[in-house]
């Protein structure tokens, strides 16, 4: 009988850390956030180490995330819907670029505020925008002195 006692009590437990798992990773992958959002849209050249999921972040807080990533047919830009958090406002006149966390890091969208006194609404698109730098191209053209000068 004790046994069966303790087999309940290690199963209560390991079902408990599993459940707190879950909550954890759900909030840490912003999944269990339930607070309003509306999408803003922009179109890049490039957007290596972008996915949908990727932060968006204001001044380097967490305001959103990719909502979705889609391929412009006609202008062949990639054409990105992202969310930024209810009460958050963007100036008309923002910019958006993909940034990276670091030599190692991550990359994310980075809305770099402008100063309109007008604010976008849900579904506007950002015009102003900055693609991905490769850092392969980078130390590319620093090792073989292309600079890009035309000649």
């Amino acid at each position: 009988m004790t046994e069966s006692k303790t087999e309940i009590l290690v199963g209560g437990v390991v079902l408990a850390v599993a459940l707190g798992f879950l909550v954890y990773a759900g909030q840490v992958t912003g999944l269990t956030r339930g607070g309003a959002e509306y999408t803003l849209n922009a179109s890049f050249r490039s957007i290596d180490g972008v996915s949908v999921g990727t932060d968006v972040r204001l001044a380097g807080v967490k305001i959103g995330r990719v909502a979705d990533i889609t391929l412009d047919r006609e202008t062949f830009r990639a054409r990105t819907v992202f969310t930024v958090e209810e009460g958050i406002e963007v100036p008309e006149d923002s910019a958006v670029s993909i940034s990276s966390e670091g030599l190692l890091g991550g990359n994310y969208v980075e809305i770099q505020p402008g100063g309109s006194p007008f604010n976008l609404a849900a579904g506007d698109e950002i015009e102003f925008t900055q693609s991905s730098v490769s850092l392969i191209g980078l130390l590319t053209k620093f090792v073989t002195g292309d600079g890009g000068d035309a000649e």
